[in-house]
């Protein structure tokens, strides 16, 4: 490698929510005081609930609450600490140096979500546990950088305790490195709201949809892998509100989303007939 060749890019596009409208929020207790407090504390949080129950919007709606940058991963199992740090890409003659997101996070500032980071690989927790605890360090070893967390930088990770298999689950030394929130599904009345809001059917029907939801989630007991969060709900409102029927809007976008067995796909679309 020409040394000589070597130089930073400086392409920082995020999907910055500063300066657009507000991402729609409605809290459900004490979640953005608890995230406000640990933001001016430089302290990193964990979100922790089930899929589709707000955490990422709740990220998003934060970002733009405190006028950060927002940069989100989606972990996965090939996920590893160079897509979070960056690696040198050859660029014509050059060797060029491009920041991955964890890092342009630390240089600029602002939020880096770490969504599901449980699923990423294992070196990539090694990777954020400088940035966790008082030092707010990034160490990048391909650069011979290490670089300081300004103020205004905040590690978020999330993931879904309930759905993660033992060899997949957080160790508890990383865990403790984290301010922790809890989210769970809306109560009914307000995950009506957030249905209609979102998607712009009247009350009467989201509330339906959202009794038909809670009855489905019950079903986890009978087999169902994952219970339908919130996200999938307003999915099948916005298609009623499109102009399906509700039993073609609920298979849709929750029934075929979750499950191929035919017995389970038989009680979920009953729950929706009886309920409509």
């Amino acid at each position: 490698m020409n040394k000589d060749k070597v130089q930073h890019n400086g392409n920082l596009a995020t999907d910055s929510q500063k300066g657009a409208n507000a991402p729609f929020y409605l809290p459900v207790a004490n979640e953005v005081e608890i995230f406000e407090a640990a933001y001016n504390s430089r302290m990193p949080i964990l979100l922790k609930g089930p899929t589709g129950c707000g955490k990422t919007r709740f990220v998003a709606h934060m970002a733009w609450r405190l006028g950060l940058h927002l940069y989100t991963v989606a972990c996965h199992d090939d996920l590893t600490s160079s897509d979070l740090l960056g690696r040198y890409l050859i660029k014509g003659q050059e060797t060029i140096w491009v920041d991955g997101a964890l890092t342009r996070a630390v240089r600029t500032g602002g939020i880096c979500y770490l969504d599901e980071v449980v699923e990423a690989r294992k070196d990539t927790t090694v990777v954020i546990h400088p940035l966790t605890d008082d030092r707010r360090k990034l160490p990048i070893e391909k650069t011979g950088e290490e670089l300081t967390a300004p103020d205004d930088f905040m590690l978020v990770v999330s993931y879904n305790p309930g759905y993660q298999h033992i060899l997949k689950d957080l160790k508890t030394s990383t865990r403790q490195r984290f301010i922790a929130i809890e989210f769970d599904y809306p109560e009914a009345g307000l995950e009506t709201e957030i249905v209609a809001k979102e998607s712009g059917i009247d009350n009467s029907q989201a509330a339906k949809l959202v009794n038909a939801g809670r009855k489905m989630r019950a079903l986890v007991d009978s087999g169902l892998e994952s219970p339908p969060g919130t996200r999938l709900l307003v999915h099948a409102a916005t298609l009623i509100n499109k102009g399906l029927s509700p039993g073609a809007a609920c298979e849709a976008a929750i029934v075929l989303a979750l499950t191929d067995d035919p017995d389970m796909h038989k009680s979920m679309l009953d729950i929706i007939e009886a309920t409509f």
